[in-house]
């Protein structure tokens, strides 16, 4: 373990010429011939619609102003600091409330800490916001070497709140941060708070892959479960090559915006799947979002993550002796029925609005449900 603790402060600033390189690999982007019959912008049946990535890439090149964003992702507190080797990113935003918690937001792919920008100042009245970027994520890059996988990364926030002078604190995450606030809450409970869990009813997808079938299903519950693992299956191509092959994606992500605003676009679309992915979020986050993946050369490092995943022994361990909340978006009551059906997880909400990137869909209703959970927890 590298003995360094130090906390440096940090703020964003691309280069200039970073900046003018992508504006002119996005002015001489190579298309490929549009397919006669597919012109359109919602038909996302083969991925991402040909004439509406280019809409999106036009307004990137010519309506996105990032030195605007980059200043608004200034306003908040940032350090860099080293954890066995790695560099890693962490916003920390601080209340001015005397009495606030430690809150640790953890995110996954193809997120980034832009994801929580706008739940943020909805929670800093009574909680001390920490947004560390996963190894190979935005700023914490370049990864320093193989290995960074869940239960190292695990071990890694926790050293990150250390460091920051928090003792104990509380937890929310969705997608496969999931995996690493589970595992803090079960391998650290006296020092997780609370362990709270965004998700949509798509995580049915992953019924029989990562959780077990449920027993006693009705022949409906059945059949709708079987529609939505299949679904999921036809959506897990990226899954694949991220589990098995980033080295293969890694090199198109880097080289090509629009290569990489697709791979990650089409996946805020499939993971909500109302019309296009600028109807459910707002459309300059998304590509703040895909900004920094791009100018952090992350798409590539963050595929990584997945493979150290999926070529791991460790697996998701759920706490026991911690308190758990869920908050459900696009609610379907099959998710409860499958994922809780004792009973045993005291804090349960659905929402009919949002998907699984709730803190961009529906900022509000998160920040309630999470001052809600915690609350009762304290």
């Amino acid at each position: 373990m590298n003995k360094r603790t130090d906390l440096t402060p940090f703020r964003i600033h691309i280069p200039q010429a970073d900046l003018d390189d992508l504006n002119n690999r996005l002015a001489h982007t190579r298309w490929p011939h549009p397919v006669p019959g597919r012109g359109d912008r919602d038909d996302f049946s083969r991925g991402i619609p040909l004439t509406y990535l280019q809409e999106l890439a036009a307004h990137w090149h010519a309506g996105f102003d990032w030195r605007a964003q980059e200043e608004q992702l200034n306003q908040y507190e940032q350090y860099t600091t080293l954890v066995d080797g790695q560099t890693f990113h962490v916003v920390h935003e601080r209340s001015a409330n005397p009495d606030a918690v430690p809150l640790l937001l953890i995110h996954g792919w193809p997120g980034s800490f832009a994801e929580y920008q706008r739940l943020i100042p909805l929670l800093t009245d009574e909680f001390h916001v920490v947004i560390p970027s996963p190894p190979g994520f935005a700023f914490s890059t370049p990864l320093s070497a193989p290995g960074w996988e869940l239960a190292r990364t695990t071990e890694a926030y926790a050293d990150i709140m250390t460091r920051l002078g928090y003792e104990r604190f509380a937890a929310h995450a969705t997608d496969l941060g999931s995996g690493i606030m589970w595992r803090l809450a079960a391998l650290h409970p006296d020092r997780v708070i609370g362990a709270h869990f965004g998700t949509e009813q798509r995580l049915l997808g992953l019924i029989g892959v990562l959780f077990p079938v449920p027993e006693g299903l009705t022949p409906g519950e059945q059949a709708q479960l079987d529609a939505m693992r299949a679904d999921a299956a036809s959506e897990r191509g990226y899954l694949e090559m991220q589990n098995h092959k980033p080295d293969t994606i890694g090199p198109a992500l880097t080289d090509s915006p629009v290569g990489q605003l697709a791979w990650i676009v089409e996946k805020f679309h499939t993971r909500h799947g109302l019309g296009t992915p600028d109807e459910s979020v707002d459309r300059d986050q998304l590509l703040t979002n895909v900004s920094l993946y791009w100018y952090t050369r992350s798409g590539e490092s963050s595929a990584q993550f997945y493979y150290e995943a999926a070529h791991s022994e460790v697996g998701i361990v759920m706490p026991t002796e911690v308190p758990s909340g869920w908050a459900v978006f696009d609610a379907d009551p099959l998710v409860r029925r499958a994922m809780d059906p004792a009973g045993y997880i005291g804090h349960w909400s659905e929402f009919a609005e949002g998907g699984h990137f709730p803190a961009m869909e529906a900022p509000e209703l998160l920040a309630n449900d999470i001052h809600a959970f915690f609350g009762s927890v304290q």
